[in-house]
């Protein structure tokens, strides 16, 4: 991999933005932003890339290779929390391995819009399905981890409510947010780009900037919770992603996807979930560590793409695919 395609993604603005934030709470600053602004910058970046998203697909033709994109999304967000929930349970109990799980088949919006900065920093555009399959990506493995659990523990019946579950799954608020700007970026199409395009296009990157500062802060304070996970899981942090992006790699060119397509699409294979997970695992299966899936989705696996996997990927798509 070229040192300077590192150099370059390092130097990138919102990624230097995610360091200062480490530094900050390393450094002891007091630096702190807000609840309500940290929740504002991810609903901003799911609002912008959704209406973005939803333009691109009105523009576009519907083409098998889109049809073939989305089959190949939903195959990894059912096959990764399967397979990998097997490994886990070498070390760890059904509660642990399933939370683990499902956290690893779902994605990251934070690495997806990190990677969408990276593209544009090199003028490139990705399809706008891509963005659905975010979407669709999401929820599938929240259900799946939970269900893993119940299976296991033969425990379908009691208090748990498979209702309240899949609201959750498909009717949180990022993932709401994301469809609903998606269908209305749609409907409205170039009429309602140029209308948007000051705030949806303008801003993102200085958006993106301060909820990179925000994980910034959030991931150095897990940190001292990689202590609780062990050197297995940090391992599998890693590893894991890696094996998923080759997956999503060997996918994309049994598609025929463009380099930008399938550069993103390895992301979403590679990425793991640190927000709808975290709020599906606390409530449905609150016997599973926190302490676990948190910090290796969020001090370990985002940090890992925002640094060195986002690089590497896209020097992998333009020698391999």
């Amino acid at each position: 991999m070229e040192p300077k395609l590192i150099l370059e993604n390092l130097l990138n603005p919102p990624v230097l933005f995610f360091f200062l934030g480490i530094l900050a709470v390393l450094l002891k600053s007091g630096l702190e932003i807000p609840d309500t602004l940290s929740k504002f910058f991810g609903m901003y970046l799911m609002f912008a890339i959704g209406f973005k998203g939803g333009f691109e697909l009105a523009e576009a033709k519907f083409t098998s290779a889109n049809l073939f994109t989305l089959i190949a999304c939903s195959g990894m967000a059912l096959l990764v929390p399967l397979y990998t929930f097997f490994i886990l349970r070498l070390k760890l109990d059904v509660h642990n391995a399933a939370a683990i799980a499902a956290t690893y088949g779902s994605v990251s919006a934070g690495t997806f819009v990190t990677a969408h900065a990276f593209l544009n920093n090199l003028h490139l555009e990705f399809d706008g399905f891509l963005v659905a399959g975010l979407a669709l990506m999401e929820s599938p493995a929240i259900i799946i981890g939970v269900a893993i659990d119940r299976i296991a523990k033969k425990n379908i019946s009691g208090e748990f409510s498979w209702k309240e579950l899949l609201r959750e799954a498909f009717l949180g608020g990022s993932i709401f947010l994301l469809v609903g700007s998606l269908v209305i970026g749609m409907l409205t199409g170039k009429s309602g780009w140029d209308a948007e395009k000051p705030f949806a296009d303008a801003l993102f990157k200085g958006m993106l900037s301060f909820f990179l500062l925000d994980m910034g802060l959030v991931a150095a304070k897990k940190l001292k919770d990689l202590r609780t996970a062990g050197p297995f899981l940090v391992i599998f942090a890693i590893l894991v992603p890696l094996m998923n992006a080759s997956i999503g790699l060997g996918l994309a060119k049994l598609i025929g996807m463009t380099a930008p397509d399938a550069f993103m699409f390895m992301i979403l294979c590679a990425s793991a979930s640190y927000i709808a997970v975290g709020a599906a695992m606390r409530t449905s299966v609150p016997e599973a560590n926190p302490s676990l899936y948190l910090p290796m989705s969020l001090a370990v696996t985002f940090p890992f793409n925002v640094i060195i996997g986002i690089p590497l990927y896209w020097f992998v798509v333009q020698h391999y695919l």
